[in-house]
């Protein structure tokens, strides 16, 4: 009976972690909040003690990094058994949130521990158009990797996807996909974290890896980033009060990854009425003096419904 009981436990021994996502672009510079030598992601379990999920997840950011949340939501719930890295007699479930700051870092935040996002994903900036990565390393590793398949379907199916992904074929680069490709890419066996638990490839693809399942988690901040500034005008949540339109585009090229058209950029901003004249001129441009904006705030009452683009 003893043992009976011990098993049931052992079904139901569930934990939960707390991940934060905690973005910023300083400079136009798409930055995250890291910990343990940039390997891992602020974090911590949830524990009795906490009020709420957002409460510990606070508590544990500000321990670990001195740097205190503002606005975050949630961004996705990951209970993989194989993924997390965890001990297979506990299943871990990570509850992740993202969040945006345009507050400098403080004194107590550790030097290093804000990173460049595409120190983890090299293949996904692509302002200056495809990164020579795609071209040598991850396309010919994805062609043998369906090649691997052996049955013709198979392998069409795995060729399909990859150029889905990656724009192969002239399919054409979507920023969006960076959830999705690095999911490839763990399938393919061509990152290390995937190579902890199934044979590597021959050749891994550069980029930084981190603990469990961190970077997965990273992904899919990074997609939902991405989606939302289309359609939402969260980039504000990053910029400092004061800004010229070339530091707003620059910080949504950022975060997108790739570059967009400045006078089409412009005349959206305008044609939303997203931004309002400070009055003031800002001198740090290199050239002619350039005028300074902010964010007008009553767009948010404005258009609930309908979004921005």
């Amino acid at each position: 009976m003893a043992k009976h009981s011990e098993r049931q436990q052992e079904r139901h021994a569930i934990g939960a972690d707390l991940i934060a996502v905690l973005v910023a672009a300083p400079n136009g510079n798409p930055v995250v909040l890291t910990i343990k030598d940039a390997t891992a992601l602020p974090s911590g379990p949830f524990e009795l003690g906490h009020r709420s999920l957002q409460s510990g997840l606070r508590d544990w950011v500000e321990q670990q990094t001195g740097h205190p949340l503002g606005y975050i939501e949630q961004l996705y719930t990951f209970a993989d058994r194989d993924r997390s890295g965890e001990d297979s007699s506990r299943r871990v479930i990570s509850i992740s949130y993202l969040g945006l700051t345009r507050e400098e870092p403080s004194r107590a935040t550790p030097p290093g521990s804000w990173r460049n996002w595409y120190e983890f994903f090299p293949w996904e900036d692509h302002r200056y158009g495809a990164p020579p990565v795609i071209v040598d390393v991850i396309e010919p590793a994805l062609r043998r990797w369906a090649d691997a398949a052996g049955h013709e379907e198979k392998r069409s199916k795995r060729w399909q996807r990859a150029a889905v992904c990656f724009g192969f074929d002239e399919r054409g680069w979507n920023e969006e996909l960076t959830l999705q490709r690095y999911e490839l890419l763990y399938e393919a066996g061509l990152v290390e974290e995937a190579a902890r638990t199934k044979e590597p490839a021959v050749q891994l693809v550069p980029g930084r890896a981190m603990d469990g399942d961190h970077r997965r988690i990273l992904a899919t901040g990074i997609a939902r980033l991405r989606t939302k500034i289309k359609y939402r005008p969260v980039v504000f949540e990053l910029m400092p009060p004061a800004f010229t339109l070339l530091q707003l585009q620059r910080a949504v090229e950022a975060l997108a990854g790739v570059t967009v058209h400045k006078q089409n950029f412009r005349r959206l901003i305008e044609q939303q009425d997203l931004v309002e004249e400070t009055g003031q001129m800002s001198s740090e441009t290199g050239g002619r003096p350039a005028k300074l904006f902010r964010f007008r705030h009553a767009v948010l009452d404005e258009l609930p419904v309908a979004g921005t683009k």
